[in-house]
């Protein structure tokens, strides 16, 4: 190859193709894709969809089975309550995600992208479908985007956008349903605007961001804007299973005649790979950062392949390895590592997640308070208590002295009444024997008890004369 041709090969590198040689947009005009993968694809989104507009009505003891109250510090995970105290749970959550995407793309590569993520899901299965339904398909969307303007351009442009306007609309309010509460948001609802217009305009702000995303940013939040692609891209190795084009049958590219004993690669030129991508990329020119694996050039490849009467799977899940070498793919030392380790994060989590405590309590004695002698011989510390109660359901608790004779001598109401979602305050002292102190400062330990039944053991200080 000379390098006129070596540069055209590579001349796709050095542009966007959301981009023109101009510098203005160059708008996607993707044909709806048709065949197994999408149809898989359509089944999962469906179910997506349904948990994600049903999830925020759904309730565990009264309790929402998740809310991320970032506002507020509240945050509800399967059901429980966790406060910023059990910040440490979240920091291996993250880890063991950040983990599992390694793990994940080194094996599976932009799997995520194409069949999970959000934006991947609205754009093809809510958005591109009311834009076909209305506009019609990829030509008629191309003839009335470049026509002069019309009746029938100015309606159909008017009912496109309210509904893109309206979908955004309901996907902003179910997003906020997750920070707020659905309870919450239906109270903004039926109340008068003037009681919550901060929060309105909240919903409108991002009503408006979903809007412009779906409407006019579209394919460049995946190919420009989005961190996690460029992070996937370092991660790619050569066993990494990608959406690929098996270049080694396919070159050299050959229009198909029929009747026509065929010498060339099976890559019959058609572009149908091309017409169906939705960031616009030519998949043949090898993995690029803009591919977001949506298997959409897989079943157009498929669906020429086999009107032609040429063998399926041209364009293909397949790791480099396989296409260049026919190598099946193995575990690697690195799969191997990822997994052990996302293996005891993961143990980990969950036996953090299953033990954690529904009360969680600080005592520390009173700033700046010594000891009290008190009569038959007798010492007493004042203590400060903070009791969280990660519940939303009020219930008393008591405390008890445990390895040690004395008493807990509350100050205000002795039954102390935990109340729902709040950190309780709580002062009290501590009676012993002067005889059981030998040290200045003694370790105590307390008893948290609920309906008689041991929740937890707090250990304090206590201090006594100086011997």
């Amino acid at each position: 190859m000379d390098l006129d041709e070596l540069y055209h090969a590579e001349s796709f590198r050095d542009k966007l193709s959301t981009v023109t040689d101009e510098g203005s947009r160059n708008w996607i005009y993707a044909l709806k894709p048709n065949g197994r993968f999408y149809n898989y694809r359509t089944i999962l989104a469906a179910f997506y969809m349904l948990i994600f507009l049903g999830m925020p009505f759904i309730k565990v003891n009264g309790m929402p089975f998740m809310l991320l109250d970032v506002l507020n510090g509240k945050f509800i995970l399967f059901g429980k309550i966790f406060w910023p105290q059990d910040f440490y749970i979240f920091a291996i959550a993250m880890i063991t995600g950040i983990i599992f995407i390694a793990l994940f793309t080194v094996v599976y590569g932009r799997l995520f992208c194409g069949w999970i993520c959000p934006q991947t899901i609205f754009m093809e299965f809510i958005f591109r479908p009311l834009e076909w339904l209305i506009e019609g398909n990829a030509a008629s969307q191309r003839l009335l985007n470049n026509g002069p303007l019309s009746f029938k351009k100015i309606w159909k442009k008017t009912i496109k956008h309210i509904l893109f306007f309206l979908v955004s609309f309901i996907i902003a309010n179910t997003f906020l349903a997750y920070v707020f509460g659905v309870d919450k948001l239906f109270k903004i609802i039926r109340e008068p605007l003037t009681e919550h217009f901060s929060l309105f305009m909240g919903i409108i702000v991002f009503t408006l961001v979903f809007y412009a995303v779906y409407a006019y940013v579209r394919e460049i939040v995946c190919t420009v804007i989005c961190p996690y692609g460029r992070l996937q891209g370092v991660l790619f190795d050569k066993d990494t299973m990608l959406v690929a084009y098996d270049y080694i049958r396919g070159e050299k590219r050959a229009r198909f005649k029929k009747n026509e004993e065929r010498t060339s690669g099976d890559c019959i030129d058609c572009h149908q790979c091309v017409n169906v991508c939705p960031t616009g990329i030519d998949i043949r020119n090898g993995t690029q950062l803009d591919c977001i694996g949506c298997t959409a050039c897989i079943d157009a490849c498929d669906f020429m392949m086999d009107k032609v009467g040429l063998p399926k799977g041209l364009i293909r899940y397949a790791s480099e390895n396989n296409i260049a070498e026919g190598k099946k793919f193995t575990l690697t030392p690195k799969i191997k590592a990822y997994s052990i380790l996302l293996f005891f994060l993961v143990a980990l989590l969950t036996v953090l997640l299953t033990t954690m405590d529904d009360v969680d309590t600080n005592i520390t004695r009173a700033a700046g308070q010594l000891y009290q002698e008190l009569p038959d011989n007798k010492l007493s510390n004042l203590y400060n208590a903070k009791v969280i109660n990660k519940t939303n359901k009020s219930f008393p608790v008591s405390f008890k002295l445990e390895g040690i004779n004395g008493e807990i001598k509350m100050i205000g109401n002795p039954k102390m009444m935990l109340k729902s979602e709040t950190v309780n305050p709580e002062t009290f002292f501590i009676i012993v024997n002067k005889k059981d102190i030998h040290e200045a400062t003694t370790k105590l330990k307390i008893g948290v008890y609920r309906d008689g039944k041991k929740i937890q053991t707090v250990t304090t200080n206590f201090q006594g004369p100086f011997i």
